[in-house]
């Protein structure tokens, strides 16, 4: 089960509890330490969609909308690089989708709004509202000039925080270079689902500035944890000085083994081994340059290779490591992926999960539990792309395949009623609603 891919735990939209959400990925790796047959029938064979967009299984239909280069409500064109979507209730029992766009300055469309962060950066969100009846009912920008937006993380109040993936500043840029930028990057910014025009793009300055990845929160105690997408990256905490108000500021810190400081976790951990942890404070998380991972690791916090989607539920914390598992002879990571498991409750982590080959899935990527139990997991590999399910007993299934091209699958996610699976394919940038018998499934 390969795990090299980013954001394995990306869960945009992911609300069930954190038993649910492993039990699956714990049967597949059992299953497969046994020598048993992962395959199962799922909902059946896919169906060749007709309009070439498409595939899934007899009794499931999509909707498709909001494709790049149509006209949105705003009078703005739909961007492009679609990518991780939540979904939240709406009113009149509508729901809404705020959708990363995950665009660099150079990119060939953008999200264009009245208020950009940054003029010379294309990326951001928009938000859409989507009727009873599945149809598209507006759809507009709602964030806009910010750098490759490509993940992020639902709050427990009814926003979206959508984090920058790259960490330039007007300091990095080159003469005539088209990725120059005119202000700094590498921050968080938070998208009230409910806000009906584009928000004032204010950076999450205390949260961090380097190469975000995913957020998750702990409903009980307001912490927002958040994943660093860098081979020598760290795993880090941001204590809010206010509840639900990430903007008042707070305490970043960085995760630290006891007895273990600066542990490289890339290799050589034990699985199922629960260690004490503490956390050591970052007094520059705003710095000049890319540092707030050096300044870390020098107070002794442990790195993570290639920290990707990361998730909340029952006083638990996963999150994903692309590439750890294992090193080359030149002391690189080159494994297929760890997810490891922290305990906040009684300050202890552990590796949870390892793979040992990459079989089976190719490039697993955004991740969702649908309502019945299953992980959907969209795909983003090499070749044909599917989402694929993993039922409780650990069996894989197709559940949609990509019929347009080999791109991939992001911002898998569930309306709050259970009914409908919502999924991006991010180019040429379209979202999917899509509906069927789900607690029908057969060879579950």
């Amino acid at each position: 089960m390969q795990l090299s891919r980013r954001k394995f735990f990306t869960l945009a939209g992911a609300s069930a509890a954190g038993t649910l959400m492993m039990s699956p990925l714990e049967a597949l790796y059992a299953r497969k330490a046994n020598g048993e047959s992962v395959f199962g029938g799922g909902y059946g064979p896919l169906v060749p969609d007709p309009n070439g967009l498409l595939d899934l299984p007899r009794g499931f239909q999509y909707r498709a909308f909001s494709r790049t280069g149509e006209m949105m409500s705003d009078g703005s064109p739909v961007p492009g690089g679609h990518d991780g979507m939540a979904a939240f209730p709406g009113p009149q029992n509508t729901v809404i989708l705020v959708r990363n766009h995950e665009l660099s300055p150079n990119s060939t469309t953008q999200v264009v709004g009245p208020n950009p962060y940054d003029p010379l950066c294309k990326g951001g969100t928009t938000t859409l509202q989507v009727g009873p009846n599945r149809q598209l009912l507006n759809h507009y920008a709602s964030l806009s000039g910010t750098y490759r937006n490509c993940a992020g993380g639902p709050t427990p109040w009814g926003s979206w925080i959508t984090c920058e993936e790259n960490v330039s500043t007007p300091a990095t840029n080159k003469p005539g270079n088209a990725t120059n930028v005119s202000k700094s990057h590498g921050y968080n910014f938070e998208v009230p689902a409910l806000a009906t025009v584009p928000v004032n793009p204010v950076p999450l300055v205390a949260m961090g500035r380097f190469n975000h990845e995913a957020v998750a929160i702990d409903p009980k105690t307001g912490i927002v944890y958040e994943t660093e997408d860098r081979g020598d990256g760290l795993l880090y905490r941001f204590i809010p000085s206010q509840r639900n108000n990430l903007s008042a500021g707070g305490t970043l810190q960085a995760l630290k083994i006891k007895n273990m400081p600066q542990a490289k976790t890339f290799a050589g951990f034990p699985k199922r081994q629960p260690m004490p942890v503490e956390w050591v404070t970052i007094d520059n998380p705003d710095p000049a340059t890319d540092t707030v991972r050096v300044e870390g690791f020098g107070k002794g916090a442990a790195q993570f290779t290639r920290g990707e989607g990361i998730w909340y539920g029952n006083r638990e914390v996963y999150f994903c490591c692309s590439n750890g598992g294992s090193v080359d002879a030149n002391g690189r990571p080159n494994g297929f992926g760890q997810v490891w498991r922290y305990l906040p409750d009684q300050d202890m982590i552990e590796l949870f999960v390892e793979a040992k080959s990459a079989e089976e899935l190719d490039g697993p990527d955004n991740i969702v539990v649908a309502p019945h139990g299953d992980l959907i997991i969209c795909e983003d590999g090499n070749d044909e792309q599917f989402v694929v399910g993993v039922t409780p007993n650990g069996e894989l299934y197709r559940l949609a395949k990509n019929a347009i091209n080999d791109r991939e699958f992001a911002g898998a996610c569930f309306s709050p009623d259970g009914r409908t699976m919502f999924v991006n394919i991010q180019t040429p940038g379209i979202t999917f609603a899509i509906w069927g018998p789900w607690k029908s499934q057969r060879g579950a």
